[in-house]
């Protein structure tokens, strides 16, 4: 492995893209929430209606008809799941490059999730998934990771043909678009994060947005009591859905951070992108050096950069040596690493998954007898080669709005150095 000596200097600012943008608009919100005494999003003294404009806000942006807040992007997938009614005997879709509660939520309601492979745009791998679509299949996760999409219009033209739920996870990629539409209005659902190292952030909070009133209806059902409400913000048992909700509501105190966040959404990813622009052009001329495919640059929300490289010993030494000459953020933040070490984004590294631990002692989903089926599944690493392989021979950088034109030039500078100095030249 080759080595370096540690530069005192770090020139990658921290990874948390909305925070930089908090500002006096967002605490006369929270003020405002605060001094009216109403927090709760139902009812209040004098309400201040943040969680409705926000929804507002999305059904516009998006052109859909249903949006419901929720308090965190977990609590976002988990109600898009139980909205599209995912149970024992189902299996649900979604790349191995993902995020543990993408896993998670269909654990919990008792389904079975079901790998596909990613291509070279770092999403999901549209042939592999056609192959692997079954009777049992209830719904795809599009998972659109590290800030845009892959094969976006040939996912949904599958799901389609096969009438196959498709549900998009834009949580990495708010703001992000493809070929002008915006990511999140493609699938039949979608869902949005806004924890705090999102592209816009509430500390934490999430969405849910469709078009069926359906989906609509069960989608606002979960997210509360299990019932919708009346126009008075009470629970409705007359209601066209009756069920168990898990009350993921969101607080009018994020909802007001929120909506100001959302509001300098463009400014925020276009900040992002115009840096991951410049990176991926310097770094994409070192031989040897493969930036990740990009379907549409424009709709990139710019939060990341991937390149591949020849081999996974390349990648690990061109990381450790760029590293150690100040290519990372401080102590706290998380930037230029190998794709292994990204935690449990990658398959593998979700132990829970790998060891098929239930949601309690019954050993459910696993030991359900409707998932039968399922008992031979393996989640170990080889389970998605070409996965694999990519992830193996990739690093990630992370791409902060306060990167300037001059500290992406010095990053440019050290990969090429560290990269002659291991013989790509």
């Amino acid at each position: 492995m080759t080595s370096a000596a540690i530069s005192e200097e770090t020139l990658l600012p921290y990874e948390w893209p909305g925070s930089y943008f908090i500002g006096e608009e967002e605490i006369d919100a929270v003020t405002k929430v605060l001094l009216a005494r109403s927090p709760y999003r139902f009812y209040g003294h004098d309400l201040q209606h943040y969680a409705d404009q926000v929804e507002d806000f999305y059904r516009e942006r998006l052109g859909r008809k249903n949006a419901v807040l929720v308090n965190s992007g977990t609590g976002a997938l988990s109600v898009a799941i139980a909205a599209a009614d995912v149970g024992p005997g189902d299996e649900v879709l979604m790349p191995g490059y993902l995020w543990v509660a993408c896993l998670s939520a269909v654990v919990r309601a008792g389904g079975i999730p079901r790998l596909v492979e990613i291509d070279d745009t770092f999403t999901m791998d549209p042939d592999d998934l056609e192959r692997k679509i079954s009777p049992r299949t209830k719904a795809v996760l599009l998972i659109h990771m590290s800030g845009a999409c892959g094969n976006v219009e040939k996912i949904t033209e599958i799901c389609k043909r096969h009438n196959v739920l498709l549900i998009e996870d834009t949580a990495q990629a708010n703001g992000a678009s493809f070929h002008g539409k915006p990511l999140g209005s493609f699938g039949d659902m979608a869902i949005f994060s806004f924890q705090y190292n999102k592209n816009a952030t509430a500390g934490e909070g999430g969405l849910v947005v469709s078009d069926s009133e359906d989906l609509g209806n069960r989608a606002w059902a979960y997210h509360d009591v299990g019932y919708t409400r009346n126009a008075k913000g009470r629970v409705d048992p007359g209601s066209p859905v009756q069920s168990w909700g898990q009350c993921t509501h969101m607080s009018e105190v994020s909802a007001a951070m929120l909506l100001q966040q959302v509001k300098k959404l463009e400014l925020i990813t276009g900040t992002m992108r115009r840096h991951n622009q410049q990176l991926y052009a310097g770094l994409g001329q070192i031989p040897g050096a493969k930036p990740r495919r990009i379907l549409d640059p424009a709709g990139d929300s710019g939060p990341f950069v991937l390149i591949t490289w020849p081999t996974a010993e390349i990648c690990e030494n061109i990381v450790n040596m760029t590293r150690a000459a100040g290519v990372r953020p401080g102590p706290d933040g998380i930037g230029n690493i190998r794709m292994t070490d990204w935690g449990m984004h990658i398959y593998y590294n979700n132990v829970s998954l790998l060891e098929k631990h239930g949601v309690n002692s019954a050993g459910r989903p696993w030991s359900d007898p409707l998932n039968e089926w399922a008992k031979d599944i393996d989640y170990h690493k080889g389970l998605l080669p070409q996965m694999d392989d990519l992830i193996e021979r990739t690093c990630l950088i992370t791409v902060s709005p306060q990167l300037t034109p001059e500290l992406c030039d010095r990053i440019i500078e050290i990969y090429k150095d560290c990269a002659a100095k291991l013989g790509l030249s």
